[in-house]
């Protein structure tokens, strides 16, 4: 019997994007699915049982990314004709319900809460960000009614789609544990260093990080892309610069590596509305690493670490509070451990990809039958 053949479709992601190719598409090609991801800039191949489709990535800023990748995308997707297509960019929303019109199932995962993210946007000059923010929802929601499942990356997400009646369910961007419990050291051999894994920019609290390092006797590892150059020089003129190691982008092993001879990780993000309601995968990449967190104090983050016993919550905006954090973790070291291995608990019972993986092969499990009933 031929398998389901299913599509995953991105216009802005890396091939090896973290939740969509080794977390989605390599698991659900684990279950059985002929599995596809349309992305620009990959080779033609076939990687852990997914198929990758190139697209030619349009040269020319946001706007060329926006029309002409997308279409590029749009292509190639209605020539693999899939049964179900899973897309994973707002930009996208309009191939969405294009290929709604030609009778396929599709499926929308929301990352982020983009008209709060979108009030953020240095790109988007100030005056117009409300109004672009509020025109952007009432087109998502819109569309959002129309697909058969919106996967969320949040509860807090996932509940916005179900008060408009969608067929919502949340697949929480989880760690796999492999990753890093394979990676694990003794304590006594670990660096000097914490360290922060993600995108870098101001409201990320790359600032306040390289200012904390005037403070302490330690290193930062930073690890990541820098989303603009005139950050990433203003960052080096300061005077915690000298504590830095700039790791750049890192594959899946050098982040467990990393993660590894640290003795704390770093997420210390602005107190903006996206991030507030948030769960950023660092923060349990740490935990599943065995190593204490320093988070921002937003409520949600603190509940979770206070709960587990597994960090220390500061003001992301005082470089002291996270210097003092780094600080008394590198002066009292058998508690810094204990905290570690709390996380790392936690996140083998309870924030781990195992289960979330399973919440995600369910809605394609229904999504298909009610297909074949259909029929």
């Amino acid at each position: 019997m031929a398998k389901t053949r299913i599509c995953h479709l991105s216009s802005v992601h890396h091939y090896l994007d973290t939740r969509i190719f080794m977390k989605e598409c390599r698991s659900l090609a684990s279950a059985d699915y002929e599995t596809h991801f349309v992305v620009p800039e990959a080779d033609e191949k076939i990687i852990n049982g997914v198929h990758l489709h190139h697209v030619q990535k349009s040269k020319g800023g946001r706007l060329a990314r926006m029309t002409k990748t997308v279409w590029n995308v749009y292509q190639k997707a209605r020539s693999l004709d899939a049964k179900l297509y899973h897309f994973h960019d707002p930009e996208l929303i309009p191939i969405g319900l294009l290929l709604k019109l030609q009778g396929k199932k599709v499926i929308y995962d929301v990352h982020e809460d983009v008209p709060r993210q979108i009030l953020s946007k240095y790109w988007i000059k100030k005056p117009l960000r409300k109004l672009i923010s509020w025109v952007f929802e009432k087109f998502e929601n819109f569309s959002a009614k129309r697909f058969d499942a919106v996967v969320t990356a949040t509860p807090y997400i996932n509940e916005r789609f179900k008060k408009l009646g969608c067929n919502t369910v949340n697949v929480s961007n989880y760690p796999i544990l492999e990753e890093f419990l394979d990676n694990a050291i003794d304590w006594s051999t670990k660096e000097n260093a914490v360290c922060y894994v993600g995108g870098i920019t101001g409201v990320r609290g790359l600032f306040e990080m390289v200012d904390a390092m005037t403070q302490t006797n330690s290193r930062l590892y930073l690890a990541g892309k820098f989303f603009t150059e005139d950050e990433h020089q203003r960052a080096k003129k300061m005077d915690g610069w000298k504590n830095v190691i700039e790791l750049g982008q890192i594959d899946r092993k050098e982040v467990a590596q990393t993660l590894a001879k640290s003795k704390a990780g770093l997420v210390v993000l602005h107190p903006i509305e996206n991030f507030i309601d948030s769960l950023p995968i660092k923060m349990f990449e740490y935990m599943a690493a065995g190593i204490p967190v320093i988070a921002s104090n937003f409520p949600l983050w603190e509940e979770i670490v206070l709960k587990h016993h597994c960090g220390i919550c500061v003001n992301p905006m005082n470089p002291n509070e996270i210097a003092n954090a780094i600080n008394w973790l590198l002066e009292h070291p058998e508690e810094a451990e204990g905290m570690g291995r709390k996380g790392r608990d936690a996140a083998i019972h309870e924030y781990n990809w195992n289960s979330e993986r399973d919440k995600l092969i369910r809605v394609y499990e229904e999504i298909l039958n009610r297909l074949l009933i259909a029929k």
